[in-house]
């Protein structure tokens, strides 16, 4: 089965979102091309941000040019407590809260839960310490 090995973001700032992620999550910087483009990896997964895209590239994208960032994506992370003050050090937007926490996580049990948070270009970013079906 596939797995998800690469996720791109286009910005504005590729250096300004890119360190939003280094200390958000503590991804590790791979390389900058000569253009700007920044490559992230968390060890599992390949995050590219990249320069937003205009008419002129052959992969400017069902949104059109100038279009910034994903719809989303998720971390699975070990504390959630940990990951939100983290998130909140660097400044990223809580869309929602923890309180559809259900009963079944309360007692022990395995349900899919996640927190959704806006990084700086309003990309917007699933956080679970419950992870999500299929790994």
């Amino acid at each position: 089965m596939a797995r998800i090995r690469h996720i791109a973001l286009t910005t504005e700032n590729p250096g300004k979102t890119a360190a939003f992620y280094k200390e958000a999550f503590g991804l590790k910087e791979v390389r900058r091309s000569p253009n700007g483009a920044v490559f992230l990896t968390d060890g599992h997964i390949n995050v590219a941000v990249l320069n937003l895209k205009d008419n002129r590239s052959p992969d400017v994208g069902a949104h059109g040019e100038n279009f910034t960032g994903i719809h989303h994506f998720g971390f699975e992370v070990d504390d959630l407590d940990d990951a939100v003050e983290q998130l909140k050090i660097a400044n990223a937007e809580q869309l929602t809260g923890k309180d559809h926490i259900d009963n079944t996580m309360a007692a022990g049990g395995h349900a899919n839960f996640e927190m959704k948070w806006s990084g700086p270009d309003g990309v917007v970013i699933d956080i679970s310490h419950t992870g999500w079906e299929g790994y």
